[in-house]
């Protein structure tokens, strides 16, 4: 199939984006990667009647380290951020972005268009919820910033509004102490996971002190859940990954709320999500107190 027609715009600065997109009264969609918005467009699942291109706006392209976060602007691409230094200081980028769909897919999409699709099944919004990542939208009544938990609304939806832009995502860099685990289970390298979990201990003193698991490919969105009293108890057992088994099967069935399809039922994907989520908290707690699982 092909796209309905549509209007297409290039502004040259965000300034300018902002204003076309609000003149569209809702029927605009903004354009960076496409990797997300052009198959639906093909198919005829979206229409919108105008396309704001940001490519063309100067400065959102950027990645760099402010103080204790990494920014990444909303045309920065996937690809360039897995290959950036920068990405160094953020060890769960590092570990989920080679996830992200294929490599020729991370030449073009963006990090920021990943998020603002908000698919259940992608790695990005992920991370982003385990790491409390901050999103900074900007629209006609200037620029607000949004928690990760609050930003991800439901399936391929957000607190972006209408006439609003992502327009960066600032990732809190790793500090002493921090250790992460990042694992998906799909069909092929590529495909949306049946299952996926992020997870993120930070010791000190050899204590836990925090630690956070997210969930994706499970539920309408991903799933936080603040597990740092479950990893206490199994970190002084000799086997943690099977101390922390019957915590995360518990945990299975509160997050695992998809009813299942086609490729693995509800109870396929809790499984793969205790399994999964044992193995890297138990792999991030290992990192956090100086070990290389």
């Amino acid at each position: 199939m092909k796209a309905a027609p549509f209007a297409y715009v290039r502004p040259a600065t965000l300034d300018d984006a902002v204003a076309e997109l609000a003149a569209t009264d809702g029927d605009g969609k903004v354009l960076a990667g496409g990797q997300s918005l052009v198959p639906v467009l093909a198919m005829r699942l979206g229409r919108p009647g105008t396309l704001v291109d940001i490519n063309g706006a100067s400065g959102l392209d950027t990645i760099d380290r402010r103080g204790d976060v990494l920014r990444v602007g909303a045309t920065a691409r996937q690809r360039q951020l897995e290959r950036s230094p920068a990405a160094r200081d953020v060890p769960l980028l590092g570990l989920a972005l080679p996830f992200v769909g294929h490599r020729e897919l991370r030449s073009r999409g963006t990090v920021c268009g990943s998020l603002a699709h908000a698919d259940p099944g992608a790695e990005l919004p992920a991370v982003a919820s385990c790491l409390g990542a901050t999103l900074e939208v900007t629209g006609p009544a200037g620029r607000r910033t949004v928690p990760a938990e609050a930003f991800f609304q439901g399936a391929m939806t957000t607190s972006v509004g209408v006439d609003e832009i992502l327009t960066a995502a600032e990732f809190p860099v790793a500090g002493p102490g921090d250790g992460y685990g990042f694992a998906e289970i799909a069909r092929r390298h590529g495909d949306f996971a049946l299952a996926g979990v992020v997870a993120r201990v930070r010791s000190a003193g050899g204590a836990v002190q925090e630690a956070v698991l997210s969930g994706f490919g499970v539920s309408d969105r991903a799933q936080t859940r603040d597990v740092a009293e479950l990893v206490r108890a199994a970190a002084g057992e000799p086997d943690v990954e099977s101390a922390l088994r019957p915590g995360t099967e518990e945990l299975a069935r509160d997050v695992v709320d998809t009813s299942g399809d086609a490729h693995g039922s509800q109870g396929y994907r809790r499984r793969l999500f205790a399994v999964l989520a044992a193995r890297e908290l138990a792999r991030a707690l290992t990192r956090s107190t100086g070990g290389r699982p």
